[in-house]
């Protein structure tokens, strides 16, 4: 079973085009030939990207018990938030202003300054087993895990704190409104990002419809009709800039999804 996706509209950055995306269900021999999609909330998606997949909405789902909190893996962040809210539950609230699904959330180990989603984690359930929290590799923005990512389970230890939707309302006042997809490069340690593409003069600068905003320099938006080669064209440009300039290699925090033999 497959769907039709308009990465243009579907994508948080608004880059893309139609493209055919496979519907996983219960059927997860050939996992591993997919790029498997979440919400495409921290994504660049060519024109001649890997085979997609996507979760069916079978694994869009909460429950809670016992305080457990049961999450399946295409559940989108906002549904999360609004459930912890309506039912009292603390430890979460960062994703009220954190786009996703659930199983690419806990991919990236998505999260605020401190507040990460591993912070509650139990455990995560993949189409292969279930892995307790201490046997996986995770830290910033990143985790290992082997598997499609089908559900996970939280520990539930305190209420909702309504005073954290301030601190991360505050969080998000120096970041751009245009599309975009999130933070591109990870912060080096002891060291922003940011700070850096502004020290080498690209705050700003365009290629295209494609920027490095003027708000965030680690914002790479999209300013109308953005395409996915001027964007890797200033993810490289910004690279090669901070390297030659502070001698630092930027890792990128967004997944570039292009076949092998892309040309982009």
């Amino acid at each position: 079973m497959t769907r039709e996706i308009d990465f243009s509209k579907y994508s948080s950055i608004k880059v893309g085009s139609k493209i055919q995306v496979t519907i996983l269900e219960d059927d997860f021999s050939d996992f591993q030939k997919y790029f498997i999609l979440g919400g495409a909330n921290n994504l660049l998606v060519s024109d001649t990207p890997p085979p997609l997949a996507i979760l069916s909405d079978k694994y869009n789902y909460i429950t809670y018990e016992n305080n457990i909190l049961t999450i399946g893996g295409a559940t989108p962040s906002g549904k999360i938030f609004s459930f912890c809210k309506r039912n009292n539950i603390g430890g979460l609230e960062f994703l009220g202003k954190l786009p996703g699904k659930l199983g690419g959330l806990i991919k990236m180990n998505a999260g605020m300054k401190e507040y990460e989603i591993f912070n509650s984690l139990l455990t995560v359930t993949t189409h292969k087993k279930t892995l307790e929290k201490n046997n996986i590799e995770f830290g910033y923005r990143y985790t290992k895990i082997d598997g499609v990512i089908l559900e996970a389970t939280f520990k539930i230890e305190k209420e909702f704190d309504l005073d954290l939707l301030t601190v991360f309302e505050n969080m998000r006042k120096n970041q751009p409104k245009d599309p975009s997809a999130g933070s591109v490069f990870k912060n080096p340690k002891g060291d922003s990002a940011g700070r850096l593409i502004d020290g080498v003069g690209l705050k700003g600068f365009k290629k295209g419809d494609m920027a490095w905003s003027d708000i965030h320099a680690n914002f790479l938006v999209n300013l109308g009709n953005g395409n996915y080669k001027d964007s890797k064209y200033l993810i490289k440009l910004a690279k090669e800039k901070v390297k030659e300039k502070f001698g630092i290699v930027l890792e990128e925090e967004i997944e570039l999804v292009e076949s092998t033999n892309s040309d982009c």
